[in-house]
């Protein structure tokens, strides 16, 4: 089913709305979920709730990307979840590596949360993934918003660990400057 369809299934209040995106978009929220916290029992959660998100959230918002809008919900959900579990001093995954590698050139705000809902910052990290190369850009979403760990992604492109911490290096490095050129940082 094509997302549009899907869309107005969770407009007209539906319940194939969540069947529908719970089996095109199910695995992809998973695996959002899973690389953030690293159980499969609470990224299944977080799935769960990703539904009940959309479900709520789309009265007032008509998504243009579905599966990014989904995939948005489940990685805000998972970093709450991820949050309360640092909170009880549990729990684990790639996203504490990936935001201290990220410090340098992201903003600092009150939460993180606030500085992932900030349009202007939003669109500026989304113009600038457009100047990197095609490699490149696969590397940095790989890492910073699948929260992937290095060596599976070097696995993945058949490439040496240490090329794809350079690699990476020298996007954060790019990002930096870009964000103080847009005067955002």
């Amino acid at each position: 089913m094509e997302d549009h369809q899907i869309v107005d299934l969770y407009w007209q209040r539906s319940s194939d709305a969540i069947a529908e995106s719970s089996a095109k978009y199910g695995g992809y929220c998973h695996t959002i979920a899973y690389r953030i916290l690293g159980n499969r029992q609470d990224a299944e959660e977080c799935v769960n709730d990703t539904w009940a998100g959309a479900w709520n959230a789309m009265p007032v918002h008509r998504p243009t990307y579905l599966g990014a809008f989904l995939g948005t919900i489940t990685r805000r959900i998972a970093c709450n979840r991820l949050c309360a579990q640092r909170a009880e001093k549990r729990g684990g995954g790639e996203l504490t590596l990936v935001l201290e590698e990220l410090t340098d050139c992201i903003p600092h705000a009150p939460s993180a949360a606030q500085a992932v809902e900030d349009t202007e910052l939003e669109q500026a990290v989304s113009r600038f993934l457009h100047t990197l190369s095609r490699r490149d850009c696969s590397l940095f979403l790989r890492r910073y918003w699948f929260a992937e760990p290095v060596a599976d992604i070097a696995a993945r492109y058949g490439l040496r660990v240490g090329t794809v911490k350079t690699s990476l290096c020298r996007s954060r490095e790019k990002l930096r400057r870009y964000l103080e050129k847009e005067e955002l940082l």
